[in-house]
């Protein structure tokens, strides 16, 4: 497996930006070290280009013959190596260096079969009905019970790219671009992949189980009125609002399921833990309102999203995975950030970065890390000149959970 060719351009003209694309990526093709014939196509685009996604993947395919299988989907930005295009008409593109034995596009009218995959890149409509079960039936038909990706976000048309080129004659041979439901890209077990998640909070409070819950409301924390525990976690008032709403607004919960902590011993969030709202308060009931459907059991822990504590956790994944690639070259520091999640598939020592896919919510971006582009400013210190395309997403996907606010970096790794 060699280096990834990608290409990514921002243009108002949807073929001038496409162009520079190919530009790029018949450039690298015709260098040793990348893939020179390359058949799978990972493709992003900005919503400012979803009225034309259909003339535009016809177009890259005619100009890339011998790509023969194309995935995607549209977001409010697209990121590539060192850069994010964030809300302006820009196209990210991919060509992965994968044998057809190993991977399989997938969708609603070609769909993945129970066991033939260890892991996949998920793209979903978020308007999609029971789109939580559908995630886990979905993880349940790979090995690994593995996904990474995330929802389309598009303040127009929310769409996803799927050709697979085995389906002859099929609809996704002639067309590709698809709306509803869920498509991707599964990969067979001989693919290695190293993935993590990045949650971007700092827990600020104990974590506690919701001993009491009704629906959306949690009414009790550890026993005691989960309203008291808010007020007393966060040092406000209700006598005083003004300051109570703004703090409770800049407030979010990392929930943890029933027997779980969510906290490991680094004081991060686990990969389990889901970042979520708090949607309003119940004085009546001395409860808090967040956007979970909540049960009781499940573990609870107040805490806020910062740019320091935003890129720490970012530099803390990049070091896991550098970690994983070369245990022996990472500092003292780095190997002590290590928190407590464990991988899906562990490469081996002495691997490299082939590609990498990084998915991130549309609330991050570089203003939330400090400046334009500046979380794959991150990611680019960490890993080095690494082929990387991705899009910001209206939702997270990660092993079997559908996350908001965090980000999702999948490595694609060759010996």
């Amino acid at each position: 497996m060699k280096l990834f060719p990608c290409g990514h351009a921002t243009h108002p003209q949807w073929r001038m930006a496409a162009g520079l694309v190919l530009a790029q990526l018949q450039a690298q093709m015709a260098l040793p070290d990348y893939a020179q014939q390359p058949r799978l196509g990972l493709l992003y685009i900005t919503d400012h280009f979803a009225a034309e996604a259909q003339a535009l993947l016809d177009h890259l395919r005619q100009s890339l013959p011998g790509v023969t299988d194309w995935a995607g989907t549209v977001g409010i930005g697209v990121a590539v190596n060192n850069a994010e295009y964030f809300d302006e008409p820009a196209i990210a593109l991919m060509l992965c260096d994968l044998t057809p034995a190993q991977y399989r596009v997938f969708s609603g009218v070609s769909p993945l079969p129970a066991g033939w995959a260890d892991a996949a890149l998920v793209h979903a409509d978020p308007h999609t009905p029971d789109l939580t079960e559908l995630i886990g039936e979905m993880a349940a038909r790979t090995q690994q019970g593995y996904l990474f990706g995330g929802l389309s976000a598009s303040r127009t048309r929310s769409l996803q790219f799927a050709v697979r080129a085995e389906d002859a004659g099929g609809p996704e041979v002639h067309g590709g671009v698809i709306e509803g439901g869920m498509s991707g890209v599964a990969f067979a077990p001989g693919v290695s992949l190293v993935s993590r998640v990045t949650q971007g909070c700092q827990p600020m409070a104990p974590e506690r189980e919701i001993t009491q819950a009704d629906g959306h409301v949690v009414l009790a924390l550890a026993g005691e009125p989960a309203l008291d525990v808010m007020l007393s976690d966060l040092d406000i008032r209700l006598s005083e609002p003004q300051k109570a709403i703004a703090v409770v607004r800049s407030t979010l919960v990392g929930l943890s399921a029933a027997g779980q902590s969510g906290v490991g011993r680094t004081g991060h969030f686990g990969h389990d833990v889901r970042v979520r709202h708090i949607i309003g308060l119940d004085p009546m009931r001395h409860g808090v309102a967040i956007a979970e459907n909540l049960q009781a059991g499940m573990r609870l822990t107040f805490c806020r999203r910062d740019a320091q504590a935003a890129r720490a956790d970012l530099v803390r994944v990049c070091a896991e995975i550098r970690e994983e690639l070369e245990p022996d070259m990472l500092s003292i520091e780095a190997i002590q950030a290590l928190s407590d999640d464990p991988l899906p598939t562990a490469p081996t020592a002495g691997q490299r970065m082939a590609g990498a896919v990084y998915v991130s919510c549309t609330g991050r971006g570089g203003p939330h890390f400090g400046g334009p582009s500046a979380e794959l400013q991150i990611i680019r210190h960490a890993l080095g000149d690494v082929p990387l395309v991705g899009f910001f997403a209206a939702g997270e996907i990660a092993r079997n959970q559908l996350y908001g606010y965090t980000g999702v970096l999948t490595v694609f790794t060759t010996a």
